[in-house]
């Protein structure tokens, strides 16, 4: 009984040390398998118990995706999964004047050289001088919230009602076309004698095949662009500084030596001309009519400049002077 009980225990022992080696050699193996499959380096004709158990190492080395990124080990099922999002900071920066519309403001006038073109670059460093500030906000104030907002708008409001766009531009053209005598004369006292022969061959174009110059046909056709020109922009190439700020009723905004030279100019503009006795009246009526047409063409843009700006004077102010600069620079290096 003693050498059976023996045997028998003799068996279980063996059955037991059976089990658990073939359990540890599953382990060993599926891991194995695990591994060398995530790596691809396990051929049809190889089989896990002869395949040596590769190291992290070598692991991270083959288990590339496709896009050539590692695949930690143990992290198989994750691999495919969504990729993340890398944050990636949003700042805002305020509008340049380069890269915002050229608008115009009734009685405070230009701040750009025209409708559609960059304005110049914003110069920390410009001089804004402006002794007569309190006569000058108040003078800014009568032009923008009784002149305007009260006569110019609403009139022409009503005179974009009954006029079509179309028809606008043209009596625009024809008052532009107008002009050419101080263009031509600044152009040749600035040394500019091709922005001369431009100006000249503008208007025989479009006072010809421009029907009387409703229509810009030398830009349109012969690409003959109008030159940026006038006495205080000339005065500037000579050397002349700018003086105060100044802003006076029923003008735009001047400096010293602008207003001198909106005067010479004016006394060259045709339109001018008319303002003498007997045509006083006559040329009264031109001026009129040119002044709301172009407000009228420029409704949307003073109402947007208007509505986003906080301190209209100073903005209106800080515009005028930069593009003054700008073209008096621009003038001395088209020379």
């Amino acid at each position: 009984m003693r050498e059976i009980l023996r045997v028998r225990q003799l068996v279980l022992m063996i059955g037991a040390l059976a089990v658990a080696l073939s359990g540890c050699s599953t382990l060993s193996g599926g891991r194995s398998d695990s591994a060398l499959l995530a790596s691809g380096a396990v051929s049809s004709g190889e089989t896990s118990a002869a395949s040596p158990e590769p190291t992290s190492a070598a692991i991270a080395a083959e288990s590339k995706t496709d896009t050539g990124a590692a695949v930690r080990p143990g992290m198989d099922d994750l691999s495919a999964g969504p990729a993340t999002l890398a944050f990636a900071p949003v700042f805002f920066a305020p509008i340049k004047p380069e890269e915002s519309p050229a608008v115009m403001v009734a009685f405070v006038g230009p701040l750009f050289s025209q409708r559609g073109t960059p304005g110049p670059p914003v110069d920390p460093t410009l001089e804004e001088y402006d002794p007569w500030e309190p006569f000058n906000e108040a003078m800014f104030k009568f032009n923008k919230d009784f002149l305007d907002d009260y006569i110019l708008k609403p009139v022409a409001k009503g005179y974009n009602v009954v006029m079509p766009d179309m028809f606008q531009q043209m009596i625009d053209n024809g008052f532009s076309n107008i002009k050419v005598v101080p263009l031509v004369v600044n152009n040749l006292l600035q040394g500019r004698f091709r922005g001369a022969g431009v100006e000249l061959g503008r208007f025989l174009l479009n006072s010809t095949f421009g029907v009387g110059g409703l229509f810009d046909v030398a830009k349109q056709e012969f690409n003959l662009q109008k030159t940026k020109v006038d006495f205080g922009q000339t005065l500037g190439v000579w050397g002349s500084g700018p003086g105060p700020y100044l802003v006076l009723p029923f003008m735009s905004p001047l400096t010293v030596r602008d207003g001198i030279g909106t005067g010479v100019d004016g006394a060259m503009n045709p339109l001018g001309w008319w303002t003498v006795i007997p045509f006083i009246w006559e040329g009264l009526a031109m001026k009129v009519g040119d002044t709301v047409n172009d407000r009228s063409l420029n409704l949307d843009l003073y109402q947007g400049f208007e509505e986003t700006t906080v301190d209209l004077y100073s903005a209106v102010r800080n515009g005028y002077l930069q593009r003054r600069i700008k073209l008096i620079e621009d003038a001395k290096s088209a020379r």
